[in-house]
């Protein structure tokens, strides 16, 4: 297979939620594969600016766009003005997303809906007005960052999880009307990786860390940088006839229902 088949020279790729951790990790990813990034965030406009100087140093061409992904009116004028200064976006990866950990009994209401709105209902705004462009160009890559609770529940997630869940079949959905335009939809559902927010529990003897050493058949956490070929592999021409499935890139933890901690 040639490497040709993976080189996103000339590509214009919106990241939602690409100021850092595993969206950063992901549009790097693009970024050293050639193609040309557009950062997006909603908290900062130096908190952008901040990541596209990283992005830069790295000899990654970006651009940042500050926009919140579950404003319509926001994303349709972002959208317009990133294709008058930028270009076509060729490659779109809904990553933007929250999470509320709190049991389903305790829950508010309003933050249940507001998992649901980011997580789930931004990606379809997102996409809506995005994709006309690649149906019009009979060519477009649109990732869907789901999660291993696309697949299973966990106590005090419920929010995320029903969001998850929902990306899931909204991908698969994606795909079956659009494919017929050369668009390819997928997903990719991260599993447990090291970043700043899970720092402070990835240390021997903390019972989280032990649990998931001890659940993840690789038995470790996984390095954001793992998630970059996955991401490259669905922008890419080598999977052009991929449409429609959820890449697990999980060390293998849905694989498996464990092992005891005794055992080898």
């Amino acid at each position: 297979m040639s490497v040709s088949l993976f080189d996103l020279k000339g590509k214009n790729a919106l990241v939602t939620g690409s100021t850092h951790g595993l969206g950063m990790a992901m549009a790097r990813g693009l970024g050293l594969a050639g193609a040309n990034i557009i950062v997006n965030g909603n908290s900062s406009q130096d908190k952008i600016d901040k990541a596209v100087t990283e992005y830069k140093n790295e000899g990654i061409n970006a651009v940042g766009f500050k926009f919140n992904v579950t404003n319509e009116t926001e994303v349709i004028d972002a959208i317009a003005k990133i294709e008058a200064e930028v270009g076509q976006i060729d490659i779109l990866i809904n990553n933007a997303g929250i999470i509320k950990r709190t049991p389903l009994i305790d829950m508010e209401v309003e933050d249940f809906k507001q998992v649901i709105d980011v997580d789930l209902v931004s990606p379809f705004i997102v996409s809506k007005h995005v994709v006309p462009g690649m149906i019009k160009r009979k060519a477009g890559k649109v990732i869907n960052i789901c999660s291993m609770m696309s697949e299973l529940g966990r106590n005090s997630v419920g929010a995320y999880a029903a969001a998850k869940g929902g990306l899931k079949m909204l991908t698969q959905n994606m795909a079956t009307e659009w494919a017929k335009h050369n668009i390819q939809v997928n997903g990719i559902g991260p599993g447990y990786f090291a970043t700043s927010q899970t720092e402070p529990i990835r240390v021997d003897g903390h019972p989280f860390n032990d649990f998931i050493v001890n659940r993840t058949p690789a038995a470790k956490w996984g390095d954001p940088n793992d998630l970059a070929g996955a991401a490259i592999f669905l922008s890419s021409k080598a999977s052009d006839f991929v449409n429609g499935h959820v890449v697990y890139v999980d060390g293998g933890i849905l694989a498996t229902i464990g092992k005891p901690s005794n055992e080898d």
